[in-house]
């Protein structure tokens, strides 16, 4: 998720441990704490698709951090030494928080390496958009409730209680919808003609309402849109777009190819522009520009070969392409679109 929700729900979990106790010192101590694993993005690795790929790895384990944990929580601890111990209550706020930001992390597309080093795979549930603010927006105002109120009163601090349990009802809430979509999705590619085809699904921007299906098989990837107000009856249409798998030839031995392959769980593709070989994530963006777009190759007499290092490509992204999806949530009378 984004900084700003995981700094949120940091801040909200430290008023619920310890708000009563050192005020409001406690959800800014959260809410650092609940940064602390995303600051491996400062780790400059060497090249762009380690930096990508090892994100959410070290710093995101659950067991490295179940270690870490009380030692953060001493440091915490001691650096407020004038206040009242309530040791316990700072490790279980220390603890809570840094377990729930991989674990909310793993609701996401991208996923985290929770259980890293003993397994090293991504857990991805995909559930949750990684910017939602029906997600954050609760964290939010129960802890600006529980800034703002007197603290004589425990108003504050119960509305913060009930955006926390608001926002993790909304989390319920994702799964049980990519159920309904996944299955659903199913449906749609067995009557397509591609029921064994692995597929993907992931929410739209900012919402759970509107959903992205994305199929491949070794020559093509199809995108569909599938929103939770359609109609039973209505179709879901896949739009198909080559994949250009022979680019890999030159490639095949190359660890950044391979590594990304790994990552994306194979939901991939590749694209020539002029004369680069362009590798693009398919789990995030809309059809034809990705986020995530690395240059692995040159074109050279008459396959690819390696570039050292990789290099990140910028893609932007058409204000348009997020004005029909919006759309798309509320009709499928929309003009289709890749």
């Amino acid at each position: 998720m984004d900084s700003v929700t995981q700094f949120a729900l940091g801040a909200a979990i430290g008023e619920l441990t310890l708000g009563r106790k050192i005020g409001r010192r406690a959800a800014l101590w959260g809410g650092i704490c609940g940064t602390l694993p995303d600051l491996d993005v400062f780790v400059p690795l060497g090249d762009p698709v380690s930096d990508f790929t090892y994100h959410r790895s070290v710093t995101h384990s659950v067991l490295v951090l179940a270690v870490a944990a009380p030692f953060i929580a001493e440091l915490f601890r001691r650096i407020n030494s004038r206040r009242p111990d309530f040791r316990g209550r700072w490790h279980a706020m220390v603890f809570a928080v840094l377990l729930t930001h991989p674990l909310l992390d793993c609701f996401t597309v991208y996923g985290t390496q929770i259980l890293w080093p003993l397994d090293k795979t991504p857990v991805s549930w995909s559930t949750i958009f990684i910017i939602d603010p029906a997600y954050t927006l609760p964290l939010i105002i129960g802890l600006l409730c529980a800034m703002i109120m007197q603290r004589a009163k425990t108003t504050g601090h119960w509305v913060n209680t009930v955006g926390l349990i608001l926002s993790t009802a909304y989390l319920g809430w994702s799964v049980a919808a990519k159920q309904q979509v996944d299955t659903v999705a199913r449906a749609a590619l067995a009557k397509a003609g591609m029921p064994d085809a692995p597929f993907f699904t992931v929410p739209g921007p900012f919402t759970t309402l509107i959903w992205r299906i994305v199929a491949v098989d070794n020559e093509s990837y199809h995108n569909g849109y599938y929103s939770l107000l359609d109609a039973k009856d209505a179709p879901l249409p896949f739009a198909a777009h080559p994949r250009r798998l022979n680019l890999e030839k030159g490639l095949e031995d190359d660890w950044a190819l391979q590594r990304l392959q790994w990552f994306t769980h194979g939901f991939y593709k590749l694209k020539q522009s002029a004369g680069d070989v362009q590798f693009s994530d398919l789990r995030m963006g809309f059809e034809p520009n990705y986020v995530f777009t690395f240059k692995l190759g040159e074109i050279s007499n008459p396959h690819a070969r390696p570039v050292t290092p990789p290099q990140r490509v910028p893609v932007g992204q058409d204000i348009s392409q997020l004005s029909w999806v919006w759309n798309r949530i509320w009709t499928s009378d929309v003009p289709p679109r890749p």
